[in-house]
């Protein structure tokens, strides 16, 4: 369709002085709304990017990126466990854990709390807690000594700071002679951690391994070992693997499984939001469709002319169909240029634009997350361009199916 006489005469009509200048006028309404259309979706899209990466980087933070369990059991053989998982490929830090529930109080304060026991020295290798802490350090619990390490907010709503001594109350009851009593224990106060995340900062508390094994009784077991995994992708496929080459017993789950449905919502909203955006460039295409048809009717006898010279109905459509790219490309090509601009930069341009205004988009005290991270990826850039030169490019077909329909004896009529 697209031979040097149709792309000649396309390009001729798309840059010539138009007699009708409403014409023109809409030609750069629709390279403007295309443009427009693809910068915010490059944007946009890039900005949840980065959202999702700053979550998930908090999340697993604490959170490990894969753990293997024994099935319905502590973990006894936890040291054997760990240097076996410390040879795979993929597995970059191993650490037994221990996790139960509990709850904390401290005078009138009552909170419920996820217990977790950790070995500091081990720590290091699955999280980056000994980076979040905001007083004391994970070195601090030693074992025997029963200190605790409490989130922000955990540490908050107890009126817990350094030194201070809180209840720790277990699910597990204790048979006395006076009768069946819950377990209590009391720890001191050593540290206390920021991930960033609520779930986590007013719920959980670390205490040593050995001192967790002693308070749920669990006779030097763990509840199981946690992973660190060079390449996070990686994580379904190599759980997989463990269990495939691990003996009967055990069990093995990744961070895809435990936030599963957080990642996938995050997902799903990235793909509504793409749609939704994408109607302003499809808004855009409409104008190239009423472009092209009242450019059809301007350029009626020409196109007469042209069919009486032996011009084919084909080689008509595709002059049209390469106006309406051309317009479609240069929309895009602007939108792309813009879109990469706007997403590398938008970390820089917030934070000025509110110190111009002075007002603050994302509240620290109302956010966790206060700025607007922005992740831009190629593939995405790929697909809203690729994505923007189809809708332009259906949006030309029927303008240009009705000027190859032109009969000339009726458009040279009256001329």
């Amino acid at each position: 369709m697209f031979r040097p006489l149709e792309i000649f005469i396309g390009l001729r009509y798309t840059r010539a002085k138009r007699r009708n200048h409403f014409i023109s006028f809409i030609s750069l309404i629709s390279i403007l709304g295309i443009a427009l259309g693809v910068m915010v979706l490059i944007t946009v899209i890039s900005v949840m990017n980065g959202f999702e990466k700053e979550l998930r980087e908090r999340i697993l933070g604490v959170v490990s990126h894969a753990t293997v369990q024994a099935m319905g059991k502590p973990l006894q053989e936890w040291p054997e466990v760990s240097d076996l998982l410390r040879h795979y490929d993929g597995v970059t830090g191993v650490a037994p854990y221990i996790q139960a529930e509990g709850m904390l109080s401290q005078g009138a304060a009552v909170s419920g709390t996820l217990i977790r026991g950790i070995l500091p020295s081990h720590e290091g290798e699955v999280s980056e807690l000994a980076e979040k802490m905001l007083a004391g350090k994970l070195e601090n619990l030693q074992a025997g000594e029963f200190g605790i390490i409490l989130g922000k907010d955990l540490a908050l709503s107890m009126r817990a700071g350094l030194g201070d001594k809180v209840t720790l109350i277990t699910p597990q009851a204790s048979v006395t002679a006076v009768g069946i009593l819950p377990r209590l224990k009391r720890f001191t106060v050593v540290g206390v951690f920021e991930i960033g995340m609520y779930e986590y900062d007013s719920a959980l508390a670390l205490l040593h391994l050995d001192d967790a094994s002693r308070l749920f009784r669990l006779e030097g077991g763990v509840t199981g070992v946690r992973l660190k995994l060079e390449d996070l992708d990686e994580a379904p496929r190599l759980t997989r693997q463990l269990l495939a080459e691990l003996p009967p017993g055990y069990h093995a789950s990744d961070w895809t499984r435990q936030h599963a449905n957080f990642f996938r919502a995050i997902q799903m909203e990235k793909t509504v939001m793409f749609f939704i955006l994408l109607l302003v460039v499809i808004v855009a295409a409409i104008n190239i469709v009423s472009t092209l048809m009242m450019m059809v009717t301007d350029k009626e006898s020409d196109i007469a002319i042209l069919r009486t010279l032996g011009t084919s109905p084909a080689s008509i459509m595709g002059i049209f169909v390469v106006q309406g790219v051309v317009i479609g490309v240069i929309g895009t090509l602007i939108g792309i240029v813009g879109g990469v601009s706007l997403a590398l930069n938008v970390e820089t341009l917030v934070p000025a634009i509110e110190e111009l205004f002075k007002v603050q988009f994302l509240a620290a005290d109302v956010y966790y997350i206060s700025d607007l991270p922005s992740d831009m990826r190629d593939t995405d850039v790929i697909i809203i361009g690729i994505a923007s030169l189809m809708i332009c490019l259906l949006a030309t077909l029927y303008p240009a199916w009705r000027a190859s329909r032109t009969q000339p004896a009726e458009a040279l009529r009256y001329e």
